[in-house]
């Protein structure tokens, strides 16, 4: 299940009561609760992935129970059936990462429901998730993210045909350890450089679920150098790059390949938990790194044990 599908189904379990409608009571129709529970996602402003595979999810379990089941009568053992039938006898065995998301799926929306007093007990509560242990990413050695630096700075200073931006971007990843897509949502305004020996950079969201995720991370004052000369060479007017996010990657794979990085393709994600793990190195509190990263208490846990363990701890 990817971090943000995570995120957004552990959201609705900490605000189970959200907007339910009044009619939807333990007499009421699965295929109604459904319903009305994928309108509740849209009406919070789930991402359109959360809401397409939760909503795939609970499509399955609407066949497999029949949409004209009563609330009430659902048991924790018709939801285990239900599962097993997953599993053994649809003719689809689910991968594992499928089932655990399956498995979250079920308890957020029965929890939903119970928590909102429309059915008594939850009986998706006694059933245990099979959590998925994925593979830790492949972050760059102290040594390789020096030289990415030092190959993007010769490319920033080149004699044929000098580009700033690589080292722009690459400086900007290292420091921030942000996402590709805070990272393409930048405005020139968002850097702050009023004092130029302790510049930043501003990370916004527009929607209010997302308050957390805003922050100010510092930024070191030599990037403000380049910055000008980026500015300068691509004349950027609202966004600090004002470009797809594609052409960005393309950026960071040929930055990987002048500084001769084979073992893993340079990327975004590969920057922020080589960001990350700098950061847990260097002494930084795991608050302090949970708030510079934006993440929510719930998505660190993983994000911080994958961290330590990164870092050869733990």
């Amino acid at each position: 299940m990817s971090e943000e599908l995570k995120q957004e189904a552990a959201e609705v379990e900490v605000d189970p009561g959200g907007s339910l409608a009044p009619t939807l009571r333990a007499n009421s129709a699965l295929g109604d609760a459904i319903d009305e529970y994928e309108e509740q996602m849209v009406r919070k402003g789930f991402s359109e992935n959360t809401i397409k595979a939760f909503a795939n999810d609970l499509k399955i379990l609407r066949t497999f129970m029949d949409s004209s089941a009563v609330l009430r009568e659902i048991q924790t053992q018709h939801l285990e059936e239900f599962l097993e039938w997953m599993q053994s006898e649809r003719g689809r065995p689910c991968k594992p990462k499928t089932l655990s998301r399956r498995i979250t799926t079920l308890k957020v929306f029965f929890s939903w429901l119970h928590g909102a007093g429309a059915i008594g007990t939850d009986p998706a509560e006694p059933i245990v998730q099979q959590s998925v242990r994925t593979p830790l990413p492949v972050v760059l050695s102290a040594g390789e993210a020096s030289k990415l630096l030092r190959v993007c700075q010769d490319w920033l200073w080149d004699l044929q045909k000098p580009d700033s931006r690589p080292y722009v971007l690459v400086s900007l990843l290292l420091q921030t350890g942000i996402k590709k897509s805070e990272a393409v949502k930048i405005l020139l305004d968002d850097i702050e450089r009023a004092d130029t020996q302790q510049p930043a950079v501003f990370i916004r969201y527009e929607e209010e679920r997302y308050a957390h995720k805003n922050r100010r991370i510092p930024l070191n004052s030599y990037i403000l150098g380049p910055l000008d000369q980026y500015v300068e060479q691509y004349g950027p007017e609202n966004f600090l790059f004002e470009c797809t996010p594609r052409n960005l990657e393309y950026v960071l794979e040929e930055a990987g390949k002048r500084a001769g990085i084979r073992h893993v393709q340079v990327g975004f994600e590969t920057l922020r938990w080589t960001s990350a793990v700098r950061d847990f190195r260097q002494g930084k509190k795991d608050e302090e790194l949970r708030l510079k990263m934006g993440l929510s208490k719930v998505s660190w846990r993983e994000t911080s044990s994958k961290i330590q363990r990164l870092a050869g701890q733990t």
